[in-house]
């Protein structure tokens, strides 16, 4: 049962997020989040995808396992809260999925958590997906201007190369 008056400590439905251009309504999805010592199939989807496994057990970082309605796996994301600044972490699509408005919606969902956290900005990092990521409201920019806290997690100081490009997209 979804989070709402009824029941208070169910999962949360992330926000309708805007959808990408030419594309139908955002995805209704309900994320479950993955205790630490719990997120071998996360793990398993993000080296598949091409993506950092090393640290998603350590303290601080936060995934959910998202899913449609009807209970059909879809995906996975992350953020990592540091005070009013969050990183964006990993976000997958699952492939048969793939296309259909759910990244977006993930992406949102994750906004809206890094919102009730208090942040007014989300970071990210990426080698691949930065005209992506521009279409959902992120702007590159120099990592000179990635704040301490931010600059310092695993991610941009060791898991992604220095190529990779750093977005930031404010929440507030």
């Amino acid at each position: 049962m979804a989070r709402g008056p009824d029941n208070p400590n169910g999962p949360r439905r992330p926000g309708d997020g805007s959808p990408p251009a030419g594309r139908g309504p955002a995805p209704k999805l309900i994320g479950h989040l993955l205790p630490v010592g719990e997120r071998d199939a996360l793990a398993h989807a993000l080296a598949r995808a091409g993506l950092p496994v090393d640290d998603v057990d350590e303290p601080g970082r936060l995934f959910w396992r998202f899913e449609t309605e009807e209970q059909v796996p879809v995906g996975f994301g992350g953020i990592e809260v540091h005070g009013q600044e969050a990183l964006l972490r990993s976000v997958v699509t699952l492939p048969p999925v793939r296309s259909r408005g759910i990244g977006a919606a993930i992406v949102a969902a994750l906004e809206t958590e890094a919102l009730i956290a208090g942040c007014h900005r989300v970071w990210l990092i990426t080698t691949t997906a930065s005209l992506y990521f521009a279409r959902l409201g992120y702007d590159s920019c120099r990592r000179a201007d990635v704040p301490p806290p931010i600059a310092g997690t695993a991610q941009l100081s060791a898991l992604c190369p220095t190529t990779a490009t750093v977005m930031v997209k404010r929440l507030r």
